[in-house]
């Protein structure tokens, strides 16, 4: 999971684009769902508004296959309905400025420059699950996609990023609604995280020999914006978890995302 701007080696890798235009059958729609066990704690209502969300992103996106991938409508619904989820109560304007998804079968390999301080520039190749990029598409690994109800969703963390994207770097601070101010946010995400990155400190420190297991993803200590990425993973789909964790920021996601308990996301 990474965050990134486009390098143009990758295009050569890419199959044609397709928009998928004709909206979410019925029975397109029950295998979606049933095979995003997640979603079964929202509404009828909220169930019917994420339908109608993810047709019009299906609509208005572009989806790519690569790596030798065979597109298939079921995919792109997959992958739609759960990027959709948490912008079901903020709106599909909040994913304005891009309109592409490439989906690779499996972890993909993303080409890195970096300079250093000395104005070196060092190239390497990164393996990555799924990346947003600035300013261009959105990547997915189908395999890890499929891996989607247990607390990790690439998916659902990369469009996450995007979100955090629309107010420029990645930073786990995205645009914030009239009802939250951004210190408030800063305070309770970054209390957070500093909290969650001396504990995994602390698990290294005594070694893998414990057996130790974090209950949130480890990756999440990487930086405030794959904290609140991670996170939002776990609020979507196990939000025991962050609920039992770490309670003020979960009751800040709540507000962000517009979430309560009784409407199930929460």
């Amino acid at each position: 999971m990474a965050i990134g701007k486009p390098f143009g080696s990758l295009w050569r890798w890419l199959g044609g684009a397709t928009r998928r235009n004709g909206g979410l059958t019925d029975d397109l729609w029950r295998e979606t769902v049933d095979g995003l066990p997640f979603l079964a704690r929202l509404s009828r209502e909220e169930s019917s508004r994420l339908r109608r969300l993810a047709e019009r992103f299906l609509a208005e996106k572009e989806f790519t296959a690569a790596g030798g991938l065979e597109l298939t409508g079921a995919m792109c619904a997959s992958i739609a309905v759960q990027g959709c989820l948490p912008i079901l109560d903020l709106g599909l304007e909040c994913y304005r400025g891009w309109v592409g998804v490439i989906v690779y079968p499996d972890e993909f390999i993303v080409p890195r420059a970096v300079e250093d301080e000395f104005g070196v520039v060092h190239e390497y190749d990164d393996v990555a699950s799924g990346e947003a990029w600035e300013g261009g598409p959105l990547l997915i690994s189908w395999r890890d996609a499929q891996m989607a109800g247990g607390g990790y969703n690439v998916v659902i963390h990369e469009f996450v990023h995007k979100l955090d994207m629309l107010n420029g770097e990645v930073d786990g601070i995205p645009p914030l609604p009239a009802g939250i101010s951004r210190r408030e946010w800063e305070d309770t995400l970054l209390a957070a995280y500093e909290d969650f990155r001396a504990r995994v400190d602390a698990v290294e420190a005594r070694g893998e020999s414990t057996g130790e297991v974090l209950a949130i993803d480890p990756y999440a200590a990487e930086s405030p914006g794959e904290f609140f990425a991670v996170l939002s993973e776990s609020f979507f789909e196990t939000p025991d978890v962050p609920r039992r964790e770490y309670p003020a920021l979960y009751a800040l996601f709540c507000r962000f995302f517009r979430a309560t308990s009784e409407s199930g996301k929460g």
